[in-house]
């Protein structure tokens, strides 16, 4: 395998990252948009979140397995044209009813992308640089929350939500192109055996891990994913404003994640994992006494620096405890992260629908605080008697 020129195929691999967590987000930043273009209600058009979210998280693993033995260059790019063919297929479907099973589609590009970057990333560098090489891949949704977030959200707010998945599917082209030309070619981990999945599965501290994963992401995601409808009825925030809010939360998320990127080497996954779940735990505990824009701004700071990071913090954990077995407990992380969407997708949109949505912060707190004390949990079960 050709390794002369790692780096380059490391920003292309979070260049990658950075169009599947742009089109990832994309339906939340449109929330309104799409509500009203397909005549549903917010909470309906909301479970676009979660359907979508459950394909990824049983794809996954599932895929993980089915795709093991491809090269990773041929894989990656393929991933990617099928992602800008599933937007432009979704641009143009008339009804919710049509864009639900093809967003349910399209989505199985990120199942496959993230958590294969993640591990081809491991592989193109040597084992002491693994967790910052890791880190640095999934910088790209830090940088999908900075930019294509906030600019897909302007774009939907003033042309509509088609032109946004419109704008997603020629960056997903141009992004296939960009690994083409840099990935090296050769790049085909092991494949996990029966015996393998096996040992993913039945460790308690691998399982452990990507369980903090899925409460971290339901707590996040009862208010996430209704962040637009939530600050356009409560602040009145038109879609400027709610361009820059997003921009702001993004901005931050860059930081965060840049910071864990440098210092996670030096201090550990574990406890760059409980530091960035605290951040977000402080600003969803904070969130009731949000009443205007910019003491909101501020709420978001913490959660912002905490959110991508936390989930690049995770990714590392598992990579550096069993390099070996990192494609398979990487692929459940992702699905963990999904099922995580999911779920506070639904718990949101529920309560959303109830008329409770004075409650959304309080159950992400408490999801939240329940994904830190398993995490103390399982490194302290690492460490000897």
């Amino acid at each position: 395998m050709n390794r002369t020129a790692p780096r380059g195929a490391l920003w292309a691999l979070l260049a990658g990252n950075f169009v599947i967590g742009t089109g990832v987000m994309a339906v939340p930043g449109t929330l309104n948009e799409i509500s009203t273009s397909l005549d549903v209600t917010v909470a309906t058009a909301g479970q676009l979140i979660t359907a979508a979210a459950m394909v990824m998280c049983l794809g996954a693993p599932l895929l993980a397995a089915v795709v093991a033995g491809w090269d990773r260059r041929l894989l990656l790019t393929l991933t990617l044209v099928w992602y800008a063919a599933g937007h432009a297929l979704a641009a143009l479907m008339p009804s919710f009813a049509a864009l639900l099973p093809v967003r349910m589609l399209t989505v199985v590009a990120p199942a496959i992308f993230t958590p294969q970057a993640a591990a081809c990333a491991g592989m193109l560098v040597p084992q002491e640089h693994r967790g910052r090489a890791v880190t640095f891949v999934f910088l790209g949704w830090s940088v999908a929350s900075v930019l294509g977030l906030p600019i897909g959200a302007l774009i939907g707010g003033h042309l509509g939500w088609r032109t946004a998945f419109g704008a997603i599917a020629l960056l997903s082209l141009a992004s296939a192109g960009w690994v083409w030309l840099t990935l090296p070619t050769g790049i085909r981990p092991a494949a996990l055996t029966a015996a393998a999945w096996s040992r993913v599965l039945r460790s308690p501290v691998l399982m452990g891990i990507v369980s903090v994963t899925a409460l971290q992401g339901s707590g996040q995601f009862v208010l996430f994913s209704y962040f637009g409808p939530i600050l356009k009825r409560d602040f009145g925030a038109d879609p400027g404003t709610l361009s820059l809010m997003w921009a702001l939360f993004g901005l931050f998320g860059l930081a965060g994640n840049m910071l864990v990127s440098r210092f996670i080497d030096r201090l550990g996954a574990g406890r760059m994992v409980l530091v960035t779940s605290s951040l977000i735990a402080l600003s969803l505990l904070l969130w009731p006494s949000a009443h205007t824009l910019p003491w909101l701004a501020a709420v978001l700071v913490p959660w912002g620096l905490g959110c991508f990071a936390a989930n690049s913090a995770q990714q590392a954990r598992l990579v550096g405890l069993a390099p070996a077995l990192a494609p398979g407990s990487v692929a459940l992380n992702s699905s963990g992260i999904y099922v995580g969407q999911a779920v506070g997708a639904a718990l949101g949109g529920w309560l959303l629908a109830h008329d409770a949505s004075a409650w959304m912060s309080l159950v992400g707190l408490a999801l939240l605080l329940t994904a830190i004390s398993v995490s103390v949990a399982v490194d302290r079960s690492r460490r000897p008697a």
